[in-house]
């Protein structure tokens, strides 16, 4: 690869990656928050390599030697085999595609498309909960509320009304849409969704933010696998997208 089209390749790389991760919040798109630092570091250091190079190239006689040698062995090797290697390879170009897309096209967020194509995030089994708070509605996450209704012994949740926030994820030919968070343990390709069906609440377009009120929608059996994570909606109401939206946080006020 040509010593310009190398710096250019790194010095884009490198602000691609600074205004994923240090200008913007596009790279929560993609890392969990705790990945952040590593992908400024990363951007960082491009950056220095690709001026290095550049400052390494401009230097007098650095390259003026070399660069002849290689264009006499370029020139005997295509007398010897018929073809030009002293021109950049075309697939090397599609190298600037992944840089040029940090910097001026972000592929769009993971969202109901994604979840409505995969099955819910499975809950850690858990044996023992604390009371649950006096207040009313009770704050939880998706992940806390399907915990509650399927593994405490107790039934604490029965009959209290809650209140979680995720986006819609559409459920055609169904009753009820679901309430959705996507999870990164990592990054976008271990993503995983948890998920809680409602009732009683027409469906908004899908992918809007909403905090939604209500009481468990009764099914099987409170405080075993069979009762459905699924809530009777009271209220919903439109909020803004969280900033780190690939967490199951507790709910938007």
């Amino acid at each position: 690869m040509k010593r310009p089209l190398q710096v250019t390749l790194l010095v884009l790389s490198g602000l691609g990656l600074l205004h994923a991760s240090l200008f913007t919040d596009l790279s929560l798109r993609f890392v969990k928050e705790g990945m952040r630092p590593m992908l400024v570091a990363s951007g960082v250091l491009l950056l220095v390599l690709g001026v290095a190079e550049a400052w390494s190239s401009q230097k007098p006689g650095s390259g003026d030697a070399a660069d002849s040698h290689g264009q006499d062995q370029d020139q005997d090797h295509d007398q010897d085999h018929g073809h030009d290697h002293s021109t950049v390879p075309r697939i090397a170009w599609l190298l600037f595609l992944p840089a040029l897309s940090l910097l001026f096209y972000a592929p769009p967020a993971l969202g109901a498309y994604t979840a409505a194509r995969e099955a819910p995030k499975a809950v850690t089994e858990q044996r023992y909960f604390d009371p649950l708070p006096t207040t009313s509605p009770i704050p939880l996450t998706l992940t806390q509320f399907t915990s509650r209704v399927q593994q405490d012994h107790k039934r604490d949740i029965g009959g209290r009304s809650v209140r979680m926030t995720g986006f819609v994820t559409p459920d055609k030919g169904a009753d009820g849409w679901y309430l959705t968070r996507i999870i990164f343990t990592c990054c976008a390709a271990d993503a995983q969704s948890v998920k809680v069906r409602i009732h009683g609440a027409p469906a908004l377009p899908a992918n809007t933010w909403v905090t939604v009120t209500g009481t468990w929608h009764p099914g099987g059996t409170l405080g075993t696998s069979s009762a459905p994570a699924a809530l009777d909606a009271r209220t919903v109401k439109k909020v803004a997208k969280p900033v780190n939206a690939y967490t199951d946080a507790l709910p938007l006020f």
